[in-house]
């Protein structure tokens, strides 16, 4: 991994190429639109990381805040659901770059997530995900809950918890 990297929050300017990576990384059932997005932006636009290198998007994760401890599939299109002083920030996606997966960038936007939440003084991160990714969250101290309640994009999703 590139050290020539930065890590900022998302503004609407950002739109076009937010969802165009998000394209990349999710099937078309799964992936949040751009509508989706506009939401999102508008009601928390400081619960979005971006990775940066030389001007290009590479990497992203974004989610919500809430007082729910189970991620649920209406948080996904319903940003009122937001909220700010919520206990728990829910992880909607890590999307990275087909050309720079495996190189570390997840990794280094999780770490900035997870402590992001803590010196917010959330109770834990929740996110879910297919079961060959299991592992990987693991090694960022999420815990497997099992098969979740989700049915986004008709896949069978596993919840995941840290807890800060």
């Amino acid at each position: 991994m590139k050290e020539n990297h930065t890590i900022r929050k998302a503004i609407m300017d950002d739109i076009d190429r937010i969802t165009e990576l998000e394209a990349l990384c999710f099937p078309e059932k799964e992936a949040a639109t751009r509508e989706d997005f506009e939401k999102r932006l508008k009601s928390y636009p400081g619960h979005f990381a971006l990775l940066e290198m030389d001007g290009m998007l590479i990497s992203m994760v974004n989610g919500m805040v809430t007082d729910e401890e189970d991620l649920a599939d209406e948080m996904y299109s319903h940003a009122g659901m937001h909220r700010e002083n919520g206990a728990w920030q829910m992880i909607f996606g890590v999307d990275t770059h087909p050309d720079f997966q495996n190189q570390g960038y997840a990794a280094v936007l999780l770490e900035f997530f997870i402590e992001k939440a803590k010196k917010e003084g959330r109770k834990g991160l929740v996110l879910t995900c297919k079961e060959k990714l299991i592992h990987y969250y693991e090694k960022f101290g999420f815990v497997n809950e099992g098969i979740s309640k989700s049915v986004h994009g008709d896949v069978v999703w596993y919840q995941m918890r840290r807890l800060l």
